[in-house]
């Protein structure tokens, strides 16, 4: 159960492109992992992932950050719910920012302009202080051989001089490259000082 005498916190999980939130990708062994630690976590299936439309998904995401509550806010977001936080809180008049964030496994720009169906997420340019101004704390992780990232997400985004991990060998960083269950980032959830390391 959650400790009683800590301050309510809520978490928003947001998942990528084509995933149905399959019960072997570690954000659906996360959310479980939470739950049964008794947190509040926010798991939306994001509307038809195989084709995303970037307003629809704007929309959802900004309604889900809504019902996060005033206590502590925390999102994870893999893959293309990265450049869709981006793109969202670039679009709010006045965000009202989360505490922490952390973006795993961010797709290259150049990568999304070659797919019709997620091209509308593709970042032209990024506005690092809209980015910084929408979570007090933002953590990105990253494999050093994305397929989706070719040039590395510390160089297509280093505009953003995020605080980064780099985990060795990791691909996506997705069930396909060995990511299940991923204790890390349930350790990141409970605790924001901790890195962010391989699966073991």
């Amino acid at each position: 159960m959650a400790n009683s005498s800590a301050p309510e916190r809520r978490f928003l999980v947001l998942h990528g492109w084509q995933n149905h939130r399959p019960q072997h990708h570690w954000q659906w062994q996360l959310v479980e992992a939470l739950r049964a630690r008794g947190e509040q976590v926010l798991y939306p299936q994001l509307p038809d992932p195989d084709r995303p439309d970037l307003d629809a998904w704007t929309a959802l995401l900004v309604a889900e950050l809504a019902q996060l509550g005033r206590g502590e806010r925390i999102v994870v977001a893999h893959s293309l719910s990265v450049p869709l936080w981006f793109h969202a809180v670039s679009a709010l008049r006045e965000p009202e920012p989360v505490d922490r964030i952390l973006l795993v496994s961010p797709p290259s720009p150049h990568v999304l302009a070659a797919y019709d169906e997620v091209r509308a997420f593709a970042l032209r340019t990024v506005n690092p202080t809209a980015i910084a101004a929408a979570a007090t704390s933002t953590r990105m992780v990253h494999s050093d051989d994305d397929p989706y990232c070719p040039e590395g997400a510390a160089t297509a985004y280093r505009p953003l001089r995020l605080d980064t991990d780099v985990i060795p060998g990791g691909g996506h960083l997705d069930p396909d490259a060995g990511y299940g269950t991923w204790p890390a980032v349930l350790t990141w959830c409970l605790d924001p000082r901790a890195r962010l390391t391989p699966r073991t």
